[in-house]
């Protein structure tokens, strides 16, 4: 699936927004100013919680919400089902004091092709297909050195837009991590901008063009990005095993894969970490690819990717290894923390 461009329009949210939803929160913070790295990692990755990113992807892909789409709402609903889980996600970063922006992007579903093989059946929308808003979610945490600095976590939050699929694996279980990532560091003070940007993969043009292009146009420095997509998922021949694959399209890409290898062992998470390289830019990390950011890319739990129930009806919640997820929660803290205090590898 390749994107197409489209302008974005930028704009501040107001008022608060509340549902009879689950709210993640639940602990308070802890004070990380003026301490070390190994300092800040210790205290901050005990407090990744495998049962608050279960609680969100259940909430975005099980009976609640059911699947994250434009294209169709809940019966009894107005509004469409991607709509009511932007704003769970609002609620829970507002919550944790983040300030937050958006922008917008006209795009459609997918069309499907039932002579395709069922992973692979969406095509081209046809040509009536109607354009709906899509809105990319930003949560700031500004840096008191380098405030045009990035540090950018991304992951989509819609499902499937051709298919009535919950989009567990693929990918509520990317965005609670990035979540989960958000909540843990409500109270960290970073040298450099950390940015998470929630987006939208699976209507087009995807809407991390949009942000990409948009902070290109900024002039901000992008020191990484960090996809999140279907962590800890892969097949049957690796069940209850621990992994997490980074892939990499750049060679500066490849510096921040051998880095999260490093910090694997440093701090023995256990994981079965791997790289693997990619022959072209793709899925959101390859949208900042595209726009001239070569420090990019993803964190998943398998290459070639191993879910039996890729893009299909059955990528529910239950099938997720949140146990898994947690640790690869914790890699990309730890990745973070560091780029945060020493910079690029």
């Amino acid at each position: 699936m390749r994107a197409i461009k489209h302008s974005g329009i930028l704009f501040i949210l107001v008022g608060i927004i509340s549902a009879t939803v689950p709210d993640l929160h639940g602990q308070a913070g802890i004070s990380t100013e003026g301490n070390s790295y190994e300092d800040i990692y210790k205290k901050l990755t005990y407090k990744v919680d495998k049962d608050r990113i279960s609680t969100g992807v259940y909430y975005l892909a099980d009976g609640t919400l059911q699947r994250r789409v434009l294209n169709w709402s809940r019966p009894g609903h107005k509004v469409s089902s991607l709509e009511e889980a932007d704003k769970w996600i609002i609620k829970q970063l507002s919550r944790s004091g983040y300030n937050l922006t958006f922008d917008t992007t006209m795009v459609r579903a997918f069309s499907r092709d039932l002579s395709k093989p069922l992973a692979h059946q969406y095509v081209t929308p046809h040509k009536n297909s109607p354009w709906y808003i899509a809105r990319n979610i930003y949560a700031r945490k500004v840096g008191s050195e380098y405030p045009d600095k990035l540090i950018i976590i991304v992951a989509h939050k819609d499902s499937q837009s051709w298919i009535e699929s919950p989009g567990a694996n693929d990918n509520a279980i990317g965005t609670c991590g990035a979540l989960e990532l958000a909540i843990v560091l409500k109270d960290y003070k970073p040298k450099n901008t950390i940015l998470f940007i929630f987006c939208n993969e699976e209507h087009t043009p995807w809407t991390s063009v949009t942000a990409a292009e948009a902070i290109k146009a900024s002039g901000d420095e992008v020191l990484a990005v960090i996809n999140m997509d279907g962590i800890g998922v892969k097949g049957p021949s690796q069940a209850g095993q621990m992994t997490n694959v980074t892939r990499y399209t750049t060679p500066e890409g490849e510096r921040l894969a051998d880095m999260m290898d490093m910090l694997n062992t440093r701090h023995a998470l256990g994981l079965q970490q791997t790289k693997y390289l990619s022959q072209r830019p793709g899925d959101d990390d390859g949208s900042f690819i595209n726009a001239g950011f070569p420090w990019a890319v993803l964190n998943i739990g398998s290459m070639p990717y191993g879910d039996p129930n890729y893009h299909t009806e059955d990528d529910t919640a239950d099938k997720v290894d949140y146990a898994n997820a947690r640790v690869t929660v914790q890699l990309t803290l730890a990745a973070l923390l560091n780029l945060d205090a020493n910079g690029r590898p």
